[in-house]
């Protein structure tokens, strides 16, 4: 009997020090020194809780390093009411961090970068585990080559319901970033910023998912697959490519002057994604890196996507010098020319087309990527299709 007891007693003073550890792993900030003195030396399962209000940007974290078991977390104690950082060059700069989340924030008006995500210099040791989930990003630059969501360096990260709104070059911008997920994110050009693009991969990013995403009046080019970079950036080494292994699948597209280009890439599967009235081209390919030991954009396969479009497209696809077009592949697409001038010309014969089909032409529903298919044939393709597909 008294060996039960004493079991018990056992148990109940552990479960109580594991509460005690629980309480001492959440950092609850109030202002901007409370935060800077929380972050100055983070272990494995901390959790730095900031209260609704406004913060000093500049925050700069080096090193630090959480576990799989047990990440680090900077996070808005509310989703609704996130802490919002303003003032500064940039909000928060994570370098040479690892299996860290970032959540629950605002960031608004930064002139250089919102968030800056990079290795720290060291380019054979990334930083790693890196997710950020409801973070708001909003009016970064205006203009040039200022990202919202800055990434040197980075694998095996996750992006998730985040929102970004007005930016100067990228929303996204990958150097060198390798296992990465971008989904259920929005991002929405704003006027007066430039906006080079909504999501680039360049400087040898490969393997990164897209998927889920709204992007609207996004820019030049949605979505960048490659780009042009300093040799001396790559990461880990130099290849023969800007991005390799890129998947765009199940977006929807909005506007904007092309959703999809491809340079400098290899390969490159965009599937089941719907495409709502781009201004000029449906897809770009193009060589902008001119080193001979790059490899001509080649490879990259189009299909299962939803495309509307209307007599503002002249040239579905702008074919760069030093590429290699006859290489994509074009399958199983559904198209619709609002104006019914017929089916789109592409650089190489598409198999299994469908054109002109049948659809519900809701305007307030297609400014927001949802076309209602009609036709039977179509039902699969395009973003309702990849949700059907994620359902299997």
């Amino acid at each position: 009997m008294r060996k039960h007891i004493w079991m018990l007693f056992s148990i109940l003073l552990a479960t109580a020090a594991n509460r005690t550890e629980l309480r001492a792993a959440e950092i609850p900030v109030q202002n901007s020194s409370q935060l800077q003195a929380a972050v100055w030396n983070l272990t494995p399962g901390i959790t730095v809780l900031l209260a609704p209000g406004t913060y000093q940007g500049d925050l700069y974290v080096q090193g630090a390093a959480g576990t799989q078991q047990a990440p680090i977390a900077i996070a808005g104690v509310d989703p609704n009411n996130p802490a919002v950082f303003s003032g500064g060059r940039q909000a928060i700069h994570l370098s040479d961090c690892s299996h860290l989340i970032l959540r629950n924030l605002k960031v608004v008006g930064f002139p250089s970068n919102g968030i800056n995500i990079d290795d720290g210099g060291s380019f054979e040791t990334p930083a790693h585990h890196i997710t950020l989930e409801n973070v708001t990003i909003l009016q970064t630059g205006p203009e040039g080559n200022h990202d919202a969501l800055k990434m040197s360096g980075v694998d095996h990260f996750t992006v998730r319901r985040c929102h970004f709104e007005g930016w100067g070059g990228s929303g996204i911008d990958m150097v060198g970033c390798h296992h990465g997920v971008v989904e259920d994110c929005t991002f929405v050009g704003h006027e007066g910023f430039s906006q080079s693009n909504a999501v680039q991969f360049k400087g040898g990013t490969e393997n990164v998912l897209v998927q889920t995403n709204l992007f609207k009046n996004a820019g030049q080019r949605a979505v960048n697959l490659g780009g042009s970079t300093g040799l001396p950036f790559f990461r880990p080494k130099v290849g023969d490519y800007e991005a390799k292994n890129i998947t765009i699948a199940g977006n929807r597209f909005v506007g904007g002057q092309t959703p999809i280009a491809w340079v400098t890439a290899d390969g490159g599967h965009v599937h089941h994604n719907t495409i709502v009235c781009p201004e000029i081209w449906l897809l770009r390919i193009l060589q902008e890196t001119k080193d001979p030991q790059f490899r001509p954009c080649h490879g990259g396969t189009f299909e299962n996507n939803l495309v509307i479009y209307d007599s503002r497209i002249r040239d579905f696809v702008n074919i760069g010098p030093g590429t290699a077009p006859g290489t994509f592949v074009y399958s199983h697409n559904a198209w619709h020319d609002i104006n019914g001038r017929g089916k789109p010309t592409l650089p190489t014969a598409e198999k299994d087309g469908l054109y002109q089909i049948e659809m519900d032409a809701d305007k307030a529903a297609m400014e927001e990527g949802i076309v209602r298919i009609k036709d039977e044939k179509a039902k699969d393709i395009g973003a309702q299709g990849y949700k059907k597909l994620m359902q299997q």
